[in-house]
């Protein structure tokens, strides 16, 4: 992303005085306060502890805990059907967006009793018991570890190997612009749709494109990413100028866009959509239409201070991958 981009989100969001005075004009179900550094959340009988509101988490924007906690309350309502019945793995920022994070699949303990728990086998490393982000409650609660973009298993937990989405994650290697991506994009949708699979893209809200096909529950995860892997290659044999379908980074041509199958893999997550990531402009993972893609959208199109008010104008653009009607990828195997 270049300075000059940056600079120019910086100052639109310092014009506004404060993230929070301006959400503070909208009507929300939850107001998370701006003067106290720790507070106590009730919802009925649970409670949520916030705690660090204060805490800046990224310095140039002046977005504080607070701000992305009342982020995720606000888009809570687009955000959760999409997660609900899902292992997460958390990816902790305790510093905040400039700072080192770490992955962590166990739930922390203690932990509130009404958090829900995904148990996964992982053989040599046992069961581990993840998390489920079933609601605002538990949304809080994971946000408050530190967390700033979400990641959720693919499969639901009643049966964490058998995927309900096809997905491909487009990833510019050295050399490639998000131009590239995007023309990428095209041909994945393009294939796709040659295969009668209708498919649904985001901006990664990072460097990239994801696109997303929701499939019927059936096929194994690794199915699933064979499947994915045989549509990469073909991608890459069609458009040797713009796509590679090698994973190895040292043995990537330069140029390229990777078409990431590998993604699809047990046990691999990518930010969920409606994620924030932790950009220098705080972009934020957002579904787009393929005209969209088409006209030149841009990663830094989508941010903390402006992607509640699209939502509001949009709706969910992807509340077609939540339909009960889903690919077989049986018959397209066929």
């Amino acid at each position: 992303m270049h300075h000059d981009t940056v600079s120019a989100v910086t100052a639109r969001c310092r014009q506004f005085g404060s993230l929070a005075r301006v959400a503070a004009k909208a009507k929300r179900s939850i107001e998370i306060p701006v003067t106290l550094n720790d507070v106590i959340l009730k919802f009925g009988e649970r409670e949520v502890r916030l705690t660090n509101l204060r805490k800046v988490f990224w310095k140039n924007l002046g977005i504080t805990k607070r701000d992305l906690l009342q982020f995720y309350a606000d888009v809570s309502p687009w955000l959760l059907p999409h997660i609900e019945d899902r292992a997460m793995v958390m990816k902790r920022y305790p510093n905040g967006a400039e700072g080192d994070f770490f992955y962590m699949k166990r739930a922390p303990d203690p932990r509130p009793e009404w958090i829900e728990i995904c148990e996964i086998d992982h053989g040599s490393a046992g069961v581990i018991n993840f998390p489920i982000v079933q609601d605002l409650p538990a949304l809080l609660w994971l946000i408050n570890l530190g967390c700033i973009d979400l990641n959720p298993w693919y499969a639901r937990c009643d049966d964490t190997d058998r995927p309900d989405f096809l997905h491909f994650d487009l990833d510019p290697g050295p050399g490639a612009n998000f131009e590239k991506v995007r023309r990428v994009a095209l041909y994945v949708r393009d294939i796709l749709s040659a295969l009668k699979m209708p498919s649904y893209p985001k901006t990664t809200g990072s460097k990239g494109i994801h696109v997303y096909v929701p499939i019927q529950r059936g096929p194994t995860q690794k199915e699933v990413w064979a499947f994915a892997k045989a549509l990469a290659i073909e991608l890459e044999s069609r458009h040797k100028q713009d796509v590679t379908a090698e994973y190895m980074k040292a043995k990537r041509p330069h140029g390229r866009v990777l078409v990431d199958y590998n993604q699809n893999a047990w046990s691999r997550t990518l930010a969920s959509i409606y994620s924030i990531r932790p950009t220098p402009v705080a972009s934020v993972s957002m579904p787009v239409t393929w005209e969209e893609v088409e006209r030149g959208v841009k990663i830094e199109d989508f941010r903390i201070d402006n992607a509640v008010a699209r939502l509001k104008k949009t709706g969910d653009l992807w509340k077609p991958v939540l339909a009960k009607k889903r690919i077989d990828l049986y018959k397209v195997f066929k």
